[in-house]
């Protein structure tokens, strides 16, 4: 069963029947250890049959078999020391859910940025200490002001990571947080020892600076983490934001706003010109064209006559339109698509960090090895300085200050030159995948298209283009339809002189009727002609011609006569052949995943050389699409940028977003284009290499530190002045190392 029928199928009542979902939120969550902990927990308690925690979006999914009710679940996740709590069901308890998660994580980034720069501000003055000494400059404060400053940083800020320490070893874990916990509790407490014995005399090297320097940059790593999470919320919430909260329902006579959680399958609704539609459903009267862009990826708005199914979240054109309600709520479309958006998100579990994998051998070693040295050097007759200085100096160069900088420094410097080049990425995990990359599929309308119609043709059986677009334009200079906006624009780039028709009409489906110095102008499809008693063979053969290469064609009638056709299409983006070309040189396979028909995406396709076409896919189909290639071992990237997009850009191993696209779309890609060029997508996989590669460098330094250090802090041959001075010139070496990625640049211009 997949989570998005999981979700479909969940109850809202605690004693769920069997064979039906307990739907949870989760609270205190900080790695993939954690939901990985909570469910093998659920996993092992009787009466539950599968359980599935999405760490992002911090719920979780229980499916019973009915001898467990919603407060047992609860009570088991409790006892593992995250809080739990049942999770509302239906759209307006969703939002207010939504509300509130958001309110408490943007609560939770202040408080960390606030303990962020209190940790900066006290650190300061002996990190500027630290960075004089080696110029003869003594800046350091006194041992008693260190032991002070340090200690408010290991009390107010490391508290989040003993916390995390002594849960993930209640647990039988070791993670990053039991790592930093005991490099700096040795640093800090070795210092404070030495301070107290000394005292007033002045002690020897101290380590104040380590501790304090350690908590704050991996707070700052912390900061990061907490803000790309809270992002991935986002795209479910932009989705619930296109369903209207009120509906207009016809009853009899009566024409009533309601609330859409009032209404009913049956029900008459009223849809008004520009208004979203409020649920799915089908005509019953009206005519009007409806723009479906968002959610089908159709480029032009789609003509609504009786009978026509309409989708809820869509935007109605200029006609009204009566429908019956056929869907509300969870069944409707939208919804079927925020699961599906939520589904894939829960599905790609974050990657645990490489620093948290090898912490759960390397902190057990550290310490035996600690132990194992101090019981050497005991068991040789050394002294207790000696003793404690050993062990001390294993902890101290075991402390992972230069592994808590290898990924944020690389990553500050390599997210910074791509946002320099229009590039946005997300977080860790997006740059993890992207270079791996060997397929990328991309949406036709709007990402290698423009996505707005532009004039292409004109045939003007007078050989006078220019005069009859002029008569086009002022026809439809009151028209907000986008083939009315195309021929208005060219007309206008033209430098002709457009003015306002006498009257005008729209036709749903079919054209404009419009009066222009006493003579009635007919624009519009094949259907309006005939409609008038128009001949059309000649129109209708240049028509034929111009849509084999998918345009869309608009004739033009004067005085009850043909005088011509103009033809529209979605024009290819001058940079789409350049950025496909790109990427086969790199040796990925480009596809093209379009909800347009299969006519037009051929011609686009020809055009720009992409040979693999998947055209007419619904937004379901394109995200069972990519989950097909994925399932083939492909690495696939998903380039968009509408509503409809946002599944396949969630299931998809990077979902890439095109910055002038849908909100949605932004917020469900790992990675957004700001600026709305395909050629930015091969620089993206290009800075995404270079900074993954960056990132196991610096790790690779870090690591090779303490393999070396270790033993030879071991065998008393580092002090622990001497394993300060190591852990700060590996600090040095991959902040020096990931410097280096601000020389990136883009190829694109």
């Amino acid at each position: 069963m997949s989570q998005a029928t999981l979700q479909a199928d969940a109850p809202s009542h605690p004693h769920a029947p069997a064979g039906t979902v307990i739907q949870l939120d989760i609270g205190g969550m900080t790695c993939a250890a954690c939901s990985a902990r909570i469910e093998k927990v659920l996993g092992r308690k009787p009466g539950v049959v599968r359980a599935s925690v999405n760490l992002p979006l911090e719920t979780a999914l229980v499916e019973t078999d009915g001898s467990l009710d919603a407060a047992g679940v609860i009570a088991a996740i409790e006892a593992t020391g995250y809080t739990a709590g049942e999770r509302p069901t239906g759209w307006q308890q969703e939002k207010r859910r939504q509300d509130e998660n958001e309110a408490r994580a943007r609560s939770r980034e202040r408080r960390t940025l606030i303990l962020l720069v209190l940790s900066a501000l006290l650190s300061a003055p002996m990190v500027a200490g630290m960075v004089g000494a080696p110029f003869g400059v003594m800046l350091m404060p006194p041992a008693w002001l260190q032991a002070v400053l340090a200690g408010i940083v290991q009390v107010f800020v490391g508290r989040r990571f003993y916390v995390g320490a002594f849960k993930a070893l209640a647990n039988g874990a070791a993670n990053m947080d039991v790592l930093v916990v005991l490099g700096t509790t040795a640093a800090y407490g070795y210092s404070l020892a030495l301070t107290v014995l000394a005292w007033p005399e002045a002690p020897g090297h101290l380590y104040f600076e380590a501790s304090a320097v350690i908590l704050t940059l991996i707070l700052f790593g912390k900061l990061l983490e907490t803000r790309a999470k809270r992002t991935t919320t986002a795209a479910v919430r932009a989705l619930g934001d296109l369903r209207p909260q009120v509906a207009h329902r016809l009853t009899g006579d009566t024409l009533e706003t309601v609330p859409v959680e009032h209404l009913f399958p049956g029900d008459h609704i009223v849809v008004k010109p520009g208004e979203r539609v409020p649920v799915d459903g089908a005509v019953l009267s009206g005519e009007s064209e409806v723009d479906e862009a968002l959610l089908t990826g159709e480029s032009l708005p789609v003509a609504k006559t009786a009978g026509s199914p309409v989708i809820g979240g869509t935007i109605n054109g200029s006609g009204s339109l009566t429908l019956e309600a056929t869907a509300l709520g969870d069944d409707s479309k939208l919804a079927a698509i925020i699961r599906l958006v939520e589904a894939a998100q829960g599905s790609k579990a974050p990657v645990q960090k490489l620093v948290d994998q090898v912490s759960a051998v390397f902190v057990p070693v550290v310490v035996v090895v600690a132990i194992a040295t101090f019981a050497g050097w005991w068991l040789a007759g050394a002294s207790l300085d000696a003793m404690v200085g050993a062990a001390v100096a294993v902890l101290v160069i075991a402390c992972p200050c230069a592994l808590g900088l290898a990924t944020p420094t690389a990553l500050v410097a390599g997210t910074g030159a791509a946002a320099r080049a229009g590039i946005l990425i997300r977080d860790i995990e997006a740059l993890e995948v992207a270079h791996k990359v060997d397929t990328v599929i991309f949406d036709k309308t709007g990402t290698l298209t423009l996505g707005t119609p532009r004039v292409t043709d004109i045939r003007a059986f007078d050989g006078k283009a220019d005069r009859i677009l002029r008569i086009a334009a002022t026809a439809q200079q009151p028209s907000e339809h986008p083939l009315a906006s195309a021929i208005v624009e060219e007309a206008r780039a033209r430098g002709l002189q457009v003015s306002q028709p006498s009257s005008f009409r729209s036709v749903p489906g079919q054209g404009i009727i419009a009066e222009i110095a006493g003579e009635t102008v007919l624009i519009g499809n094949q259907r309006l002609l005939e409609a008038h008693g128009i001949d059309t063979f000649l129109t209708r053969q240049i028509a034929r011609e111009l849509e084999a290469d998918g345009k869309t064609c608009a004739s033009i009638v004067v005085a009850g006569r043909a005088v011509g056709v103009i033809a529209m299409a979605d024009t290819v983006r001058e940079e789409t052949p350049e950025a496909l070309s790109r990427l086969r040189e790199l040796g990925i396979e480009t596809v093209m995943l379009t909800g347009d028909t299969e006519a037009v995406a051929r011609t686009v396709a020809d055009r720009v050389g992409i040979a693999r076409v998947i055209a007419g896919v619904p937004p379901e189909g394109k995200s069972k699409t990519v989950v097909d290639l994925i399932s083939q071992g492909r690495v696939v990237a998903m380039v968009g940028d509408g509503v409809n997009d946002a599944p396949a850009l969630a299931s998809a191993s990077i979902g890439i977003a095109m910055g002038s696209g849908a909100e949605v779309a932004m917020e469900t890609a790992g990675i957004t284009l700001m600026r709305s060029r395909p050629d930015l997508v091969a620089d993206a996989l290009g800075i995404s290499r270079a900074t993954v590669r960056k990132i196991r460098q610096n790790l690779f330094w870090a690591f090779v530190y303490n393999v070396v250090g270790i033993p030879l802090a071991a065998l008393g041959l580092l002090t622990p002045a001497f394993a300060g001075a190591a852990m700060a010139l590996s600090s040095v070496s991959v902040v020096s190392n990931a410097a280096l990625l601000r020389r990136w640049r883009a190829k694109a211009r």
